[in-house]
């Protein structure tokens, strides 16, 4: 038996049929239901844990299993120190339980949200290749010597 195969075996023991580890993160989460590319619903609420598959998150009020919805998480690390993230999430509400919605994720990518006016010029350079130095013509380097 492999060790992903162990792995299974003590989860499945230890009670817990998913797939995925869950987290315990609390995250501020903005929600839109949608339905045929319009939005039905919005609101906010907490994550109450996250794994790769899907979400838990709490609202102030019930929504109803098996619509679309979009998450936008606000993720609790910078890009390069400098620029907030956001986690954006579509999937599909498979399970409710009062307040409490569980999402099954079908897709995610992180956004940012804008970086301060003082913090834009350090995420420029921090995110440009280090190559594209060495390609400006005006530039004198050892490494674009014409001659």
């Amino acid at each position: 038996m492999n060790w992903a195969d162990q792995l299974k075996e003590i989860d499945t023991i230890s009670g817990n049929r998913r797939r995925d580890r869950r987290y315990e993160v609390d995250l501020e989460v903005r929600w839109k239901l949608i339905r045929r590319r319009r939005v039905l619903d919005s609101g906010s609420g907490r994550t109450v844990n996250v794994s790769s598959g899907g979400i838990l998150f709490e609202t102030d009020r019930p929504l109803p299993p098996g619509l679309n919805i979009e998450l936008s998480l606000t993720w609790p690390v910078l890009l390069h120190n400098v620029a907030p993230l956001q986690l954006i999430v579509s999937g599909k509400i498979v399970r409710t339980a009062g307040n409490r919605i569980a999402i099954r994720m079908l897709q995610h990518e992180f956004r940012t949200q804008g970086a301060p006016a003082e913090h834009r010029g350090m995420l420029a350079a921090a995110t440009r290749p280090p190559s594209l130095l060495f390609m400006n013509p005006g530039h004198i380097s050892p490494f674009n010597k014409l001659q």
